[in-house]
């Protein structure tokens, strides 16, 4: 009797451990991300993976995603709507145009989430002609801006705006201007000069004019920049700009005229190249230019991603925004693919950028519309043919991270490994999105940690993955 009473025991301790280790299991699931998929020759595009992870592997390095290590909060992802863009789009028939905007800017599953655009104050070099919003006759001046106007955007970019809105109203805008009206110039043109001292007044009050005249049209402009590309005086428009200039402009007349008139839109510094991160620090060092200024932005055409993290570690209170990165008629999708994802998305957002932006959102085949003496091959994320669109790469390379990091999500702690650069966060629900590129020719697996969950993955070579769990 006693024999049986012991072996009853013995087999209700097992019950009991099987029934424990069920339910563990119950509560604790194995990590099973979604996974979505671009390869660099195209056979993939942002496609969802049907996805079978692994029991972890020791052989494996592995990537552990911490979200009790927050870094900066994202302000969002997307590109420049160049008025050409807005022509473009325009243009196309209406059921097309609003599928498409939906697809850009709405929420919905086959949407890609953009939630930040950029915008020209005036023209850039992608409007099919220069314009501001102060042109006058020659040898005549405005000093109050009393001819400010609006009206050259009022065709097609408003409009468009304003649609865009109605889809996303939290959208983010910032704006820059390519050039001063050109009364307002040493050299009375488009391209290249810079602005006279004695308009800096009367061109703060145009910037003032531009969030007020924006805002009455339903459109807030969230940030801007003084100038688009300072040191770039060569294209057309452009203006020239020093950091002194810039800092002397912001200290005695942009900022004051900001605070005079009760604006929340932000002053970003600079928006040029990563070679020369102290332009930022110029204007920094001076408190009563500093005080008005939120922080900085730039480009890549010269220099390295890591400059933003350096800027950061000198100025921890002041933010940093990544504005453009244009991919052209002469690159490929696969370098491309990898370059930007590489530097614009993952590069920057480790270097504590607060957004991600792509260059022109459109053009057509031919890489219009430009001004005389702008750029002819920038490549748009859409090339737009009459009713056609075709996506193209830099589509790809924001709707990896816009389609899955909203606005208001924080980048958290992701482990650098070899041969797999990654950036991870976690969104305003919850959930947490690993971006990461193998650039290797072949396959590579690893371990996802994530707490005490673990999973062995397989991404392809030359691919960009995105991963939500």
């Amino acid at each position: 009797m006693k024999q049986n009473n012991f072996f009853l025991f013995a087999i209700m301790v097992v019950l009991f451990s099987l029934a424990a280790h069920s339910n563990k299991n119950l509560t604790n699931p194995p990590l099973n991300p979604e996974l979505w998929i671009t390869k660099a020759d195209q056979s993939m595009l942002l496609q969802r993976v049907g996805n079978k992870p692994a029991t972890a592997s020791p052989d494996a390095a592995t990537i552990a995603v911490d979200a009790a290590k927050q870094y900066q909060t994202i302000d969002g992802f997307g590109y420049t709507l160049t008025g050409g863009s807005a022509v473009l789009i325009n243009q196309l028939p209406a059921d097309k145009k609003k599928a498409l905007l939906n697809e850009l800017f709405g929420s919905g599953a086959q949407s890609i989430g953009i939630s930040y655009l950029r915008l020209s104050m005036g023209s850039s070099d992608l409007d099919s002609v220069t314009f501001s919003y102060n042109d006058l006759p020659a040898g005549q001046t405005d000093n109050t801006q009393s001819k400010f106007s609006l009206r050259p955007d009022k065709a097609n970019l408003i409009p468009l705006l304003k649609e865009i809105l109605a889809i996303n109203p939290h959208l983010k805008i910032i704006a820059a201007p390519w050039s001063a009206p050109v009364w307002m110039k040493d050299n009375n043109n488009t391209k290249g000069g810079s602005l006279k001292p004695e308009y800096y007044d009367s061109y703060a009050t145009y910037f003032v004019k531009y969030i007020q005249s924006m805002q009455a049209e339903g459109i807030n402009i969230t940030a801007i920049t003084p100038q688009n590309e300072p040191y770039h005086p060569g294209n057309n428009p452009s203006l020239y700009m020093t950091a002194v200039m810039q800092r002397d402009f912001i200290k005695n007349n942009l900022g004051p005229a900001f605070k005079k008139n009760k604006l929340t839109t932000k002053i970003v510094v600079y928006d040029h190249n990563l070679d020369k991160p102290f332009y930022a620090d110029t204007i920094y060092q001076d408190a009563a230019a500093s005080k008005y200024v939120d922080g900085a932005a730039f480009h890549l055409y010269a220099g390295n991603v890591s400059a933003m993290g350096q800027l950061h570690d000198r100025f921890p209170d002041k933010n940093l925004y990544f504005t453009e990165e244009w991919t052209g008629s002469n690159g490929s999708f696969s370098g491309d693919l990898l370059w930007h994802t590489k530097n614009v998305i993952i590069g920057t957002m480790r270097n504590w950028s607060k957004a991600a932006l792509e260059w022109n959102l459109a053009n057509d085949p031919l890489f219009k519309p430009h001004t005389p003496g702008g750029c002819t091959q920038c490549k748009g994320a859409l090339t737009i043919n009459g009713a056609a669109i075709t996506r193209n790469v830099s589509y790809y390379i924001i709707a990896h991270v816009s389609k899955f990091v909203p606005a208001g999500s924080r980048r958290i702690e992701s482990t650098p490994v070899n041969g797999l650069t990654n950036v991870a966060f976690i969104t305003p629900a919850g959930k947490k999105v690993l971006i990461l590129l193998n650039e290797n020719d072949t396959a590579i697996s690893f371990n996802l940690q994530d707490r005490k969950k673990k999973a062995l993955l397989t991404i392809p070579g030359k691919a960009v993955a995105t991963l939500r769990f």
